[in-house]
């Protein structure tokens, strides 16, 4: 019943007449940034943080989901009608999306794009709303040595989904861990790696760290890379036959929407996955799953339908780690998390306690505008795309440069931190050349922390046993999560053998 009355609380405060127009307003610019070749919803929501410094908690939270979840969708845009992922999360759009554009089917592939978005969208934010409370009461029993495994498990699960090397990812990891340390220990107070700056006591702030790894180095490529001209391909007003067509097409593939929403929702909730690998793990299984996988990549609906649908129900699966556990789990949700510490929100199992009522209006918030996104994306796509790719980069770099520089300056008013953004952005570039992707720094650079408190009161509260290290493994759920970061550990070596004997058995069975 209390949940219940927070949720009727919270549909009335989203009507407000002032937030609704600013999530319509929030919407379409979230749209705008994610069609953007190049413009993340990671990058989104950074910039957008500073601009929710004066509003009130409940505010912040609802508009920064609300660019989180438009971003995603509007990423699906310059995918289709450009073959240029707008978001590393519709880069399988593109396998499908492009071929139908080409074909003069580009209407078409945006509207399955927008419902799949929508169906995606919805189906985390009930999940959100069904596991948020149940999961945050289980993460109450959460104690130091819960929460260092908790960490490691964060850590082993990034390096496993690592695209490419996942040597690197450990290395990214600890990168971001090392990044961490600065400053004065979490407990014992001592300082370090300070240089003899008094600044850098406090350790590096979170969101300009988080802007000069996701802001900086897409700048740099933009500058670096410069402009190729782009052909639009000709788009024209949505007419209502094909909307209702459409709508009934995709309505009619329920296995695949499911079987993706599953994929996405699952991902979302593995610490630092996120949309880029949900995308693609929905398209692969989609075409596994086909009686006619070979028509994949050549135009067909239902690859728009596994990406899309995936990557938007990431978004109501990487919160419900952030606001259950504290853990996000996404690149976006990390950025959220820093907005949630700039708030004075501490995000875990007490947030359900102290800002319940603000966590429930933001669900709700979430929920309504993924319904927005459907109208205003449809109403404005082709003009948008049309927008986007006609922007200049001499016009482009310098006002996101500038974003960035205001908005890392603005949350300790501190120049310094402009200093750091723009160094770890620089290192974020060069590291980005090198092969190492920002999801792992990022992680790191997160979890860093609640791997050294969790382990070092750990180590002080088990004094009292023969050996201190053995309070490591002295509950069941540290044993759960143990197996669980073991496993997602070998996870990619397991998943070798099996494919190994599935070949096997399958070339003996044709012999």
């Amino acid at each position: 019943m209390e949940t219940l009355h927070a949720l009727m609380v919270g549909l009335q405060e989203i009507f407000v007449l002032k937030l609704f127009l600013m999530m319509c307003g929030v919407t379409l610019v979230g749209l705008l940034m994610g069609a953007a070749p190049g413009l993340t919803a990671t990058m989104a929501v950074a910039l957008l943080i500073p601009i929710t410094f004066p509003l009130s908690t409940t505010y912040a939270l609802v508009l920064t989901g609300t660019i989180y979840m438009s971003a995603i969708y509007g990423g699906s845009f310059s995918a289709i009608l450009l073959n240029t992922p707008g978001t590393p999360s519709s880069i399988a759009t593109c396998f499908d999306g492009y071929p139908m554009a080409k074909r003069g089917e580009g209407q078409r592939a945006v509207l399955i794009a927008s419902f799949s978005s929508v169906y995606g969208g919805v189906f985390g934010v009930i999940f959100l709303l069904l596991l948020a409370v149940p999961l945050s009461v289980v993460a109450l029993k959460f104690g130091p040595p819960e929460y260092f495994w908790l960490a490691v498990l964060g850590m082993t699960v990034i390096a496993a989904l690592s695209t490419g090397n996942i040597v690197k990812g450990f290395i990214g990891g600890a990168i971001g861990i090392l990044i961490s340390t600065i400053g004065i220990a979490p407990v014992g107070g001592s300082m370090r790696f300070t240089m003899g700056i008094s600044n850098l006591n406090a350790g590096v702030a979170l969101i300009p760290a988080l802007i000069g790894f996701f802001c900086i180095p897409p700048v740099l490529d933009m500058i670096v890379h410069r402009e190729e001209e782009i052909h639009l391909l000709k788009t024209s007003k949505v007419q209502p036959r094909l909307l209702l067509e459409t709508f009934k097409e995709v309505m009619k593939k329920q296995v695949d929407l499911i079987r993706a929403s599953f994929i996405g929702l699952f991902i979302g909730m593995l610490p630092g996955a996120g949309g880029s690998v949900a995308n693609l793990v929905a398209y692969e299984e989609a075409q596994r799953a086909s009686k006619h996988p070979e028509k994949f990549g050549t135009g067909i609906p239902e690859g728009i339908i596994a990406s899309e649908t995936a990557n938007n129900a990431v978004v109501g699966g990487s919160l419900i780690p952030l606001l259950t556990l504290g853990v996000p789990g996404s690149p976006p949700a990390a950025v959220m998390y820093g907005a949630l510490l700039m708030h004075g929100v501490q995000p875990g199992p007490q947030l359900f306690t102290g800002n319940s009522q603000a966590v429930f209006t933001f669900i709700v918030g979430l929920f309504v505008a993924t319904l927005l996104m459907l109208p205003i994306g449809i109403a404005l796509a082709g003009g948008m795309t049309k927008l986007v790719s006609r922007l200049s980069i001499r016009v482009l770099a310098p006002f996101i440069i500038f974003l960035t520089i205001i908005g890392s300056y603005s949350v300790r008013n501190n120049v310094l931190d402009v200093y750091i953004m723009l160094t770890l952005g620089v290192l974020g570039y060069v590291l980005k050349k090198l092969g190492f992707d920002p999801g792992p720094i990022t992680l790191g650079l997160i979890l860093g922390p609640i791997a050294e408190t969790g382990l070092i009161q750990s180590l002080l509260i088990g004094r009292t046993l023969p050996y201190s290290w053995m309070i490591l493994f002295k509950y069941p759920l540290s044993w759960v999560l143990i197996i669980l970061s073991i496993t997602s550990l070998f996870w990619p070596l397991f998943r070798k053998i099996f494919s190994k004997k599935a070949s096997s058995s399958q070339q003996s069975l044709e012999v």
